[in-house]
């Protein structure tokens, strides 16, 4: 199972070789078998890998649930310690996983996993290489990585495995294939272990030197040879070489057959598409039950969906194949990609529709509250009002009760004012009276002060001691009484006079004594008691202390008494002022009591008062915010009453389309993974009828209609593409969405550029950089813009993809969060998440890898009818109304802009709803805000809605103008598909633009917009016409028109695809159909195509066929028409059919005749000048041609566009030197650089011809002109080519091609002459002759060149005959007649010039004697006096339609008016052969016509079931090797011959040693075809080609090398290589033929010579002095031959001759008449004619008079001879009663095969 199971590569053989175990097993071990065949069949010792120390068993690891439990774990353990692999490990990946991994563990076990790219051959590889415990080894492509750089490599991995005895795992992919050689050093590593020479002798020593002691300790020998065995033994135990290839191509084919190592050293694991189990379990691991946003109920449905669409991409990618032959691969790489971007996708979409939700509700719930505010404000507000005014009542009062308050303060406090003055003068008045008295006082005062001093003099003693008198002196006594008496004791005595002084504080009282209440009457008393004591005061104080001191006292009192009664009257005064001022001053007090109360009170009612006024403000102030609030919110409301209907509705819908993102994201991230390459029709049914139709049967929730613009973008984003230059329709949009969206960079299929331009004109402002991978420093740049982010773009990509950016392609992103960085060439980039890599092709059909869909977005961005049409009418009314473009342009704009401002204004108000803090109806800027946003976008929208009406006005009036673009856009795609014929016929859209300008200028213009546009269409179209004839070949010229006339009358629905079909293709069934032809002359094909056409065109054709089978005689009639295209159609079909029917119905009977049909179709539909291509003039060229654009001449034979180029700078007077040439060729590359700088500069012509010589520069010129900028306005560059494949096709884009051949017809021909021949060129001879012979030259000029389209019959070889041979020969012609007329020699020198003419400068081209002979016939024909006879006219040809003869004398136009009355076309007999030459000739045409239509339809995809290519090559081949005979026995054949050998035995016996190697050779590869179609050898290419040969029913190349010239195909071979054998064997056997089949020799001319060497040896003739007689017998087959052929001369001169009958010629181009026995004209319609038997008879040459015979050429195929000179057999002489010229000119000749 492992070993030979692994190699198959379908399923049945798989299953074949199961059942063949089986049978072995039910054979021999019966009762095992049953386990023995158990499946899954896993082996492996990988149950222990992870543990080292345990050994490792090879065990059955019986189920896959096992295989995975360990494997999982293995892998978990892989990714801890190596970049994380996210493997999902289905039953497929477990089964490649165990046989990789048994494969590593074998010793030098390698393995070959094949498998399209992307289907995880290599993650496997690295967990099957970790599981074994191996290192994986790769090699590092960088720029330039080459043979040197790949063996350094090696030897790093021969280092570890050798050096460091590691185990490693070289694994290698075809994409590090980058130079073929590479495989060569792998087969040896896989066959030897070691690439040889790997290492230098020095590098060895060292290795051997290292490894010795090991080697030593092994048991190697002591040898150098021995040890570095050891290291090579060593290294190959320890390599293991995976190598992981895809098969799609045929690039794996011819690796295996070229390196059988791979094979043969190789265990192959095949790895199939995924199975859907496989797809399944991926998916539904990635669809994981714990996602939120898949509800388990749909889960099942949609990992289901993915499944189907995964699979549906597969289906329509073969369709897209067949139908269009666009590839587009689907690999597992795509699958996780789509399931990626779905989860992707999913998530962001729900979060943005999350947030979008939250800000809506967000915004609604703020117009909500606003609302509710609203209701509780207005009630809020009535209360407040209410309370409002009671408050305001209540401040009135207050104010009027402060109001008579503070007057009656004032008054008090006026009051208290006159008080206060009156007190102060008071006050003033007592100061005086007070101040006087207390100073009288103070005299007295002074004494008193001193008496009670003197009191302080005395003590207690003192006073005791007077007292303990009780009688004291009488002075002493009196003092005391004087005393008692002042202090107003009654009784005045001595008694009372002790009593007082006994008082205990007698001394204080005194002293404190109130003097100034003693009376007068006191003093009075006093003074009268001391008079009468009269003691002095020194006698007292004799007497007594006391006494002195007392008596001091009352002396001082009574001073002082007598000074207060002095003042007594003013101190009452003083008293009763001060009493008046103290009761003012308590009045005064009183009132400013009363005022301060006052103060008080109006202070308090002024708080009051204030408290009051700030509530009722408060109040009033509530109630203005209410109202102010009140307003907001009504503004509010009603301002956002729009918004919240709208958002209402916005956030019900995004509720809504939450819920449908299951589905929705399905279809969206499947077009972002999958649709790219596809066109929009493919696109369209996939989404449409597959997924979407599914969805809805799954009930998975979905939008409605369902639109990829809405879910992947929006209008602002789109409209903001279109102003970028993005063409606006679906397929661009689409394009623009896959561009930004999907998630690998894009690679554009842009053959019309437009990608680039939109993609330049978008990224210009983020610093784009543009290179192609041509560029020297792509890489620095590259580098450059990851590291900083900006976008980058590889323009002109073609189907090689530079390895070196595969990982920048991938986004192999490695890193942490810190630094991420990619690994670019060999350097580590840091990567910025900005970066974006675009890449773009002009290629309109590139052939990528499965690896490049994986890796990039191929998005097809071919531009469509429809889009092109738009594009195409905007040209058109930008032209014809300027204004209303570029109004509509500026619409578009401001469109775009406003829709963008809509939308900035509608986020900016919901941010600020969002954002608003506390109640937001306070906040002012917010509703200011909002009311400018609201007017702001209330202006916005109007100007959308005027705009979106101003817009539809003016689309309708555009429409006016569509018709025009629609055809524009029609002629573009025609032109376009040029391509597909001939790989130099390449056309920008940007050139054809030009073009439609061109005839937008050049167009009649007409105030009636229908004539407008029908001038425009007829200009357009002329132009288009013209454009395209200028540079295609002739051959291409009729079938482009019938492009441009076809497609113009589909688009008006006069031709239906059908029809098309079924013209082009006729009847493709491949079996023969029930009904039979009814009549023998009609073709079979036709017969089948009649039944077809019948059945699909019923209404027009249903009773055809028995209409035929009922009027013989009409349809015999019609047919036989030499031009049937131009009789009345048979019966009613004449009437009924118009147009492309009649085309139909003549494809049934005359192909030979579709194609001058065809000319008529289009003459009919269009007008005849969409059959004239045009004149190649070189003024118009130049007129056309700009600096920027190179002219490109596509050379043909015979064209020198070199000279023309100077003719056209002599007439322009344009300076000779001024124009530079150069051949291209090696070495030229630097010195055209040189000189296109100096012409760009300078203004010069630069040509370079032979550009195909130097294919790879031409990149490096194409990106010149790229560059080119501002060149020098006189500057062009004119470039001659080769049509060649791979020529660069931005040059050819960008260039305006000329095709330089001579024109088809002879009147084009004639008409192209005649415009190189100047009036004055004519008059320059004054020989009347001359302008006769030039154009019997010019004639002559255009037959010799029209015969070449007759293919043989015209020419053996085709020649070159150009403009050069032309006027060389006018130059003899001017030269000659010149002579003869200076000489006045009445005859002109004919023979010179027919010469001259006819042998030397025509004639010098043929080097075949038969085309000479041809020459000098039409020479003999055209030149002599007989064209000037009067009396016998000359007539090149004429019949009743046409007379081609030479015009009246006269001026050019003369001759010219008489080519332009000349037909179009032209019967063969105008060049002297007969009308059926045409046949060939056209039915060729025809059929290339069809072959190149076919190549442009539509393919509608019909493969014919049946047996596989195989099966049906292995049938051929066994049908073929049954008819092998056995090989001759060349010895025994000898033998029988014995030594008498005649010339024909021997021509015998080397004719049958070329058939043994013949029939060895086809048995051989037959049968080593059919080992390898079984798989048991190898296929080699040479096997590969007999199989295609085979399958297409053609003679292998191998075998046509070994047989006789032949055209014929495989079965007709076949039967002819059968009667050969018949032939040989008959002569082998029984004696040489009585009539030979010549035919059936290899070498047919060596039996004549034969024949001839024979007779002169009997005869004794001199070899070189015989020849053949040839005579046509009557018999028509051999059976009838009685005689010998050299019987019946036996007397005559022919006696003693060997001859031979010959059976098996075939005349061309003449009839046998076989009554009279010579040539006659051709019956119509048949080519070629059997020739009686031939009989030839050797003869002396001298003897041979031959009258009225024709000398015949004889060919071995109807290829004639060739340029070679091989072909010719001999020379036979026919009979004819006609002039020979008529058989010349007929082309006669016969052939020895049919075709």
């Amino acid at each position: 199972m492992r070993v030979i199971g692994d190699r198959l590569i379908n399923d049945q053989d798989k299953n074949y070789l199961s059942e063949q175990l089986k049978t072995l097993l039910d054979d021999n071990f019966k009762m095992h078998t049953e386990f023995a065949m158990r499946d899954p069949c896993l082996f492996g010792d990988f149950r222990t890998a992870l543990e080292e120390s345990e050994p490792r068993l090879y065990e059955d690891i019986q189920d896959y649930d096992a295989a995975k439990a360990l494997f999982q774990e293995i892998a978990e353990e892989y990714n801890d310690s190596h970049t994380p692999m996210n493997l999902v490990l289905f039953d497929d990946a477990l089964e490649h996983l165990t046989r990789i991994h048994r494969v590593i563990r074998m010793d030098q076990g390698h393995a070959l996993l094949v498998g399209v790219g992307g289907s995880g051959k290599q993650s496997l590889c690295k967990l099957a290489a970790f599981t074994a415990g191996c290192e994986v080894f790769e090699i590092q492509l960088s720029r330039g990585y080459g043979e040197q750089m790949f063996r350094e490599d090696l030897k790093i991995l021969y280092n570890k495995l050798g050096t460091e005895n590691k185990k490693m795992v070289f694994l290698f992919t075809d994409q590090h294939v980058a130079e073929e050689g590479f495989l060569e050093n792998i087969n040896n590593m896989l066959t030897s272990g070691m690439v040889p020479a790997l290492y230098a002798d020095d590098e060895k020593e060292a290795i051997i030197g290292s490894v010795r002691n090991e080697a030593l300790a092994a048991g190697a020998g002591h040898a150098r040879e021995s040890i570095w065995q050891y290291f090579v033994t060593k290294c190959s135990n320890n390599l293991h070489i995976v190598l992981a290839m895809s098969p799609v191509g045929e690039a794996l084919r011819t690796r295996c057959r070229n390196f059988p190592g791979m094979v043969n050293c190789a265990n192959i694991d095949w790895f199939f598409p995924w199975p859907e189990q496989a797809l399944y379990a991926v998916a539904s691991v990635f669809i994981s039950p714990d996602n939120p946003l898949i509800s388990d109920v749909h889960r099942d449905n949609v990992v289901e969906h993915i499944v189907l669409v995964h699979t549906s991409v597969g289906q329509y990618s073969k369709l897209f194949l067949q139908r269009l032959r666009r590839s587009n691969f689907v690999t597992p790489k795509n699958y996780l990609d789509f399931i990626n971007t779905y989860l992707k996708l999913l998530s962001d979409k729900d979060s943005s529709i999350h947030a979008q939700c939250n800000r809506l509700s967000g915004g609604l719930m703020k117009i909500a509250e606003a609302s509710e505010q609203l209701a509780i404000l207005n009630e809020k507000l009535a209360v407040q009002k209410v309370a409002v005014t009671e408050k305001t009542a209540a401040c009135e009062a207050l104010l009027k009760e402060i109001a008579s308050g503070t007057k009656r303060a004032v008054e008090k406090k006026k009051l208290a004012e006159a008080k206060g003055k009156e007190i102060e003068e008071q006050s003033k008045v007592i100061e005086v009276e007070k101040k006087e008295a207390e100073s009288a006082l103070e005299e007295a005062l002074p004494a008193l002060e001193a008496a009670r001093l003197a009191l302080d003099d005395l003590d207690k003693s003192d006073v005791t001691e007077i007292r303990s008198f009780s009688k004291p002196p009488k002075a002493v006594q009196t003092v005391c009484e004087c005393v008692v008496i002042l202090r107003g004791i009654k009784e005045v005595s001595w008694k009372s006079a002790k009593a007082m002084m006994a008082e205990a504080n007698f001394l204080a009282a005194l002293k404190k004594m109130d003097v100034d209440s003693i009376s007068q009457k006191q003093t009075q008393a006093t003074k009268a008691i001391l008079k009468e004591i009269d003691v002095s005061m020194d006698e007292m104080k004799s007497v007594s202390r006391a006494g002195y001191g007392l008596l001091k006292f009352v002396d001082a009192v009574l001073g002082y008494c007598a000074v207060a009664r002095e003042i007594k009257p003013k101190r009452e005064k003083v008293i009763k002022l001060e009493k008046n001022y103290a009761q003012a001053k308590r009045d005064l007090e009183k009132i400013t009591n009363e005022v301060t109360s006052l103060e008080k009170e109006l202070n308090d009612l002024g708080q009051k008062y204030e408290q009051a006024m700030a509530e009722q403000k408060k109040l009033s102030d509530e109630a203005a915010v209410m109202e102010r609030r009140l307003i907001a919110a009504d503004k509010l409301i009603s301002g956002l009453g729009s918004e919240e209907i709208r958002w209402k509705a916005d956030l019900e819908i995004l509720k809504d389309k939450r819920v449908r993102l299951l589905g929705d994201c399905l279809v969206g991230s499947a077009f972002l993974s999958y649709v790219g390459a596809f066109s929009w029709e493919f696109r369209n049914d996939l989404v449409q009828k597959e997924w979407l139709v599914n969805l809805v049967n799954k009930n998975v929730p979905l939008s409605t209609p369902f639109r990829l613009e809405d879910l992947l973008t929006n209008d602002v984003e789109i409209s903001k593409w279109t102003s970028e230059n993005l063409p606006p329709d679906d397929l661009s949009i689409q394009n623009g969405i896959l561009t930004t969206r999907a998630s690998r960079f894009p690679l554009c299929i842009d053959p019309q550029q437009q990608a680039l331009n939109w993609i330049k004109k978008k990224e210009e402002a983020n610093n784009l950089k543009v290179c192609t991978f041509n560029d020297p420093d792509f890489l620095k740049q590259l580098e450059l813009a990851i590291k900083y982010g900006f976008p980058f773009l590889f323009k002109d990509v073609d189907e090689y993809i530079d390895p070196v950016i595969d990982n920048v392609l991938e986004k192999n992103i490695k890193g942490g969060q810190g630094r991420e960085f990619v690994v670019l060439g060999d350097k580590e980039v840091d990567y910025d998440p900005n970066f974006r890599l675009y890449l773009n092709t002009k290629l309109a059909n590139p052939k990528y890898s499965p690896n490049v869909f994986g890796k990039s977005m191929v998005i097809n961005y071919t531009v469509t009818l429809k889009g092109l049409e738009d594009q195409l009418l905007s040209v058109i009314v930008k032209f014809e109304r300027r204004e209303l473009e570029e109004q509509r342009e500026r619409l578009i704009q401001e469109t775009s802009i406003n829709k963008k401002l809509l939308k900035d204004l509608e986020d900016s108000l919901l941010r600020e709803l969002a954002q608003s803090q506390g109640n937001m109806l306070d906040n002012v800027e917010l509703i200011q805000t909002l009311e400018e946003t609201k007017t702001k976008a209330t202006e916005v929208s109007e100007k959308l809605k005027l705009g979106a009406k101003t817009s539809s006005d003016i689309d309708k009036l555009r429409d006016g103008y569509r018709p025009a673009a629609r055809r524009g856009a029609i002629l573009f795609f025609v032109l376009a598909d040029l391509a597909t014929i001939n790989s130099m016929y390449q056309y920008s859209l940007s050139t054809y633009l030009e073009v439609f300008e061109f005839s937008l200028k050049k167009s009649m213009p007409d105030s009636i917009l229908q004539k407008r546009l029908r001038n425009i269409m007829e200009t357009l179209t002329h132009n288009v016409y013209d454009y395209g004839c200028t540079g295609i070949f002739e051959k291409h010229k009729l079938l482009f028109s019938f492009q441009i006339c076809v497609k113009l009358e589909q688009d008006l629905l006069h031709v239906s695809q059908e029809q098309v079909d079924f013209f082009i293709k006729g009847n493709i069934a491949l079996e023969k159909s029930k009904r039979k032809k009814p009549f023998g002359w009609f073709p079979d094909e036709g017969w089948e195509d009649c039944i077809r056409l019948a059945d699909v065109f019923p209404d027009k054709f249903g009773s055809l066929l028995e209409d035929i089978e009922r009027n013989e005689k009409a349809w015999k009639k019609w047919y036989d028409h030499d031009t049937p295209e131009s009789q009345p159609f048979p019966l009613k079909y004449q009437d009924n059919l118009q147009g492309f029917d009649r085309l139909l119905l003549l494809r049934c009977f005359r192909v030979d005749r579709i194609y001058r049909s065809i000319t008529e179709y289009v003459t009919k539909c269009m007008s005849e000048k969409y059959v004239t291509p045009p004149i190649i003039s070189y003024e118009h060229i130049f007129e056309q041609s700009t600096p920027m654009s190179p002219i490109v001449f596509i050379l043909s034979p015979g064209s020198d566009p070199a000279s023309d180029l100077m003719k056209l700078a002599e007439r322009i007077e344009f300076g000779s030197n001024k124009i530079k040439f150069l051949s291209m060729g090696q070495g030229q590359e630097k010195v055209a650089l040189q000189l296109l700088e100096t012409a760009i500069a300078r203004g010069q012509w630069l040509m370079l011809q032979n550009c195909h010589l130097l294919v790879k520069w031409l990149r490096e010129l194409e990106k010149q002109l790229e560059k080119l900028n501002k060149p020098h306005p006189d500057f062009r560059l004119w470039l001659t080519t080769e049509p060649i494949q791979s020529f660069p096709i931005g040059i050819l884009q960008r260039s305006l091609k000329v095709v330089t051949e001579p024109p088809n017809g002879l009147k084009l021909n004639l008409r192209n002459t005649y415009h190189k021949i100047s009036t004055t060129a004519l008059m320059n001879c004054p020989h009347q002759a001359f302008p006769s012979l030039v154009f019997v030259l010019a004639f002559f000029h255009a037959v010799v060149q029209e015969r070449r389209k007759y293919g043989k019959i015209g020419w053996n070889i085709s020649y070159d005959f150009n403009e050069s041979d032309f006027s060389v020969c006018m130059e003899i012609l001017k030269t000659y007649l010149q002579k003869s007329f200076e000489l006045a020699e009445p005859k002109i020198p004919w023979n010179s010039l027919k010469y001259l003419i006819g042998e030397v400068m025509y004639g010098g081209r043929a080097i075949d004697n038969f085309d000479r002979r041809v020459l000098n016939t039409y020479m003999n024909e055209y030149m002599g006096d007989f064209i000037f006879d009067t009396f016998q006219p000359f007539h090149f040809y004429h019949n009743e339609e046409v007379d081609y003869r030479i015009p009246e004398e006269g001026p050019r136009d003369n001759y010219t008016e008489f080519i332009e009355t000349l037909p179009l076309a032209n019967t063969p007999e105008v060049f002297g052969l007969h009308p059926n030459a045409e046949i060939g000739y056209y039915t060729q045409a025809a059929r290339d016509m069809w072959l190149h239509l076919v190549e442009l339809q539509p393919q509608t995809g019909e493969s014919s079931s049946g047996i596989s290519r195989d099966d049906f090559i292995d049938k051929i081949a066994t049908d073929v090797l049954g008819k092998i005979p056995v090989e001759f026995e060349l010895d025994k054949i000898r033998k029988r011959f014995g030594l008498d050998i005649t010339p024909t035995t021997v021509v015998l016996l080397q004719e049958l040693e070329r058939w043994n190697n013949l029939i060895n050779r086809m048995k051989k590869s037959l049968v080593t075809l059919k080992r390898a179609l079984a798989g048991e050898v190898g296929m080699s290419s040479e096997l590969d080609d007999v199989a295609r040969s085979l399958f297409n029913g053609q003679i292998p190349s191998i075998w046509r090398r070994l047989a006789p010239e032949t055209l014929k195909s495989l079965g007709n071979w076949i039967i002819h290589f059968e009667h050969r054998y018949k032939q040989y064997n008959g002569w082998v056997n029984e004696g040489e033929p009585a009539v030979m089949w010549l035919s059936g020799l290899h070498i047919p001319e060596s039996y004549l010579t034969a024949l001839v060497q024979a007779t002169c040896r009997k005869n004794g003739w001199p070899l070189d002095k015989s020849t053949l007689y040839t005579a046509v017998t009557k018999w028509v087959s051999p059976d009838e031959v009685s005689e010998k052929a050299h019987q019946g001369y036996e007397a005559g001169s022919f006696a003693g001759m060997k001859g031979c009958f010959v059976h098996g010629l075939f005349l061309e181009g003449a009839g046998w008449d076989r009554e009279n026995m010579f040539l006659i004209k051709q019956k119509p319609k048949q080519l070629i004619q059997e020739l009686p038997i031939l009989k030839i008879i050797p003869i002396e040459a001298h003897k041979l008079k031959l009258q009225n015979t024709f000398r015949t050429p004889v060919y071995v195929t109807s290829q004639r001879r060739n340029a070679m000179g091989v072909g010719l057999v001999f020379e036979a002489d026919l009979a004819t009663s006609e002039h020979i010229s008529h058989w010349v000119l007929q082309g006669v000749c016969l052939t020895l095969n049919t075709d």
